[in-house]
């Protein structure tokens, strides 16, 4: 059981995305492979909904009779050092739409937030990009990265790291208030 890899690690097996999270971002012994990972039952202790899955035969628990069980109770009240808000919805999105589709938007998501982190982040930005694309559509984002590519008439190459940074927070945070979504975790 310890040693099962899953095909997909960026989507855990309780709707968690594992590719949006600060901790797969990281460099070091703190650095995540996402559920089912290379290495993930080494540096994470064991899992119970993966444990629950394996028994059930299936990868997530949105494939389960019994989903939503006891343990989705009050979903997106707490969050730990990722945002569980979306679980719900994007197990919905993967019912409707497709495994396949929800995975190419999460690619998607993924590779987006790898360049915030590399060309908008300050040192101090990684937990708001990932919360930021983790809760909005993804045409919200593509939105905010078309602001960003299109530039400013004073030039962003010229501009700091603390300056672009800025305006990626702040171009993230005027379509969140559009939406009414809080870009912090709920602790």
């Amino acid at each position: 059981m310890n040693n099962h890899q899953r095909s997909y690690p960026l989507l855990s097996a309780c709707g968690l995305n594992c590719g949006l999270c600060p901790r797969f971002h990281t460099n070091g012994d703190s650095k995540c492979p996402g559920c089912g990972g290379e290495g993930f039952f080494t540096k994470r202790p064991p899992c119970a909904v993966t444990s629950c899955n394996r028994r059930r035969s299936i990868e997530y628990c949105y494939q389960c009779d019994e989903y939503p069980c006891k343990r989705y109770v009050g979903t997106g009240t707490r969050d730990s050092f990722i945002t569980h808000r979306n679980r719900l919805k994007d197990f919905e999105k993967i019912k409707i739409n497709g495994l396949e589709a929800y995975q190419s938007e999460l690619n998607q998501k993924v590779e987006i937030l790898c360049h915030l982190l590399e060309n908008y982040n300050d040192g101090r930005r990684k937990n708001f990009y990932c919360i930021a694309v983790n809760l909005l559509e993804l045409e919200d984002i593509k939105e905010v990265m078309a602001n960003l590519c299109t530039g400013d008439p004073r030039g962003y190459p010229s501009m700091t790291i603390k300056e672009k940074s800025q305006i990626a927070v702040n171009l993230f945070q005027a379509i969140a208030d559009k939406r009414n979504i809080i870009l912090k975790l709920n602790k």
